[in-house]
C-alpha cells in the first residue's frame, strides 16, 4: 500500500470515527490540524507520512471524552495502523505523537523531565496548538464550555495558570479562565519558527477579544 493510500484510508477512518464528535474535536478540527501540519512541514525536515498520520490520528479518542482514559486513543490508532500493515517504526512514532501532543502531557513533561522528542511531534503539536488559539480557538473554547455546561465567566473564580497535569484534567472553571490557564500560554510554547510566527497574530486576536469581553462585562462599552 502506498503512502497516499494509507493517508486516504486514514482520512476515511477518522471521518467515520468522529462523525458524532463534539464540535471542537470533530473531523473539521482534524482537517484544520492536518492542513496546518502540511504548511509547517514545508519548512522542516520531517517524515511526511509520520506527520500526516500523527495529525489525522492525534484526537482519534481524546481522553476527556473517555473518562480521562489516555490509553484508548493510542490503542485505537495502533490497531488501525496495524490493520493497514504500516511498518513498526512509523506506527510507533505516530503513537508517541498521540501520547505526547496534548497540553496536559506537556505539563507532565515539564514537571518530570521525561519527554518524548522528535521534530515530527513538534510540527504536529504546533499545528494542533494553532487550532487552539485565535478566532478558531475562541470558538472551540466556548463550544466545549457549552458542551460541559460551564459558566462563561465568574469574577469570583480566579484562573490557575500553573496547574499540574492532574489539576488541569480536573479543572471545571469558567471558559474565560481557560484562556489564562492554557490558550494564552501557547504562543511561547511553539516549537517551529513558522509556528511561532503564525501564533503571534492569533495570540493578539485573543488579547483583543478578552479586552473587549472585559469592557462589555463591566458595562464600559
Amino acid at each position: 500500500m502506498t503512502d497516499s493510500e494509507i493517508v486516504s484510508k486514514t482520512i476515511q477512518f477518522v471521518k467515520e470515527t468522529l462523525a458524532d464528535a463534539e464540535g471542537g474535536h470533530d473531523w473539521f478540527h482534524i482537517q484544520r490540524v492536518y492542513n496546518n501540519t502540511l504548511r509547517l512541514a514545508e519548512e522542516e525536515q520531517v517524515d511526511g507520512l509520520v506527520v500526516r498520520l500523527g495529525a489525522l490520528l492525534h484526537d482519534i479518542a481524546d481522553s476527556k471524552f473517555h473518562n480521562g482514559d489516555e490509553t484508548i486513543g493510542p490503542k485505537v490508532a495502533a490497531d488501525f495502523l496495524a490493520s493497514l500493515n504500516v511498518d513498526k517504526a512509523t506506527s510507533e512514532h505516530v503513537i508517541n505523537i498521540i501520547e505526547n501532543i496534548s497540553f496536559k502531557s506537556s505539563l507532565e513533561a515539564l514537571s518530570s523531565n521525561k519527554k518524548f522528542a522528535s521534530r515530527e511531534l513538534e510540527v504536529v503539536q504546533d499545528a494542533d496548538r494553532l487550532d487552539a488559539i485565535g478566532a478558531i480557538g475562541i470558538a472551540r473554547a466556548f463550544n466545549y464550555g457549552g458542551f460541559k455546561n460551564r459558566q462563561l465567566y465568574n469574577p469570583e473564580i480566579a484562573p490557575e495558570p500553573n496547574m499540574t497535569k492532574e489539576a488541569y484534567k480536573k479543572a471545571t472553571g469558567p471558559t474565560i479562565n481557560h484562556f489564562y490557564e492554557k490558550l494564552l500560554l501557547l504562543k511561547d510554547r511553539m516549537n517551529t519558527s513558522t509556528g511561532k510566527k503564525l501564533a503571534q497574530k492569533r495570540h493578539q486576536y485573543m488579547l483583543d477579544y478578552l479586552n473587549q469581553f472585559d469592557n462589555e462585562w463591566n458595562g464600559l462599552l
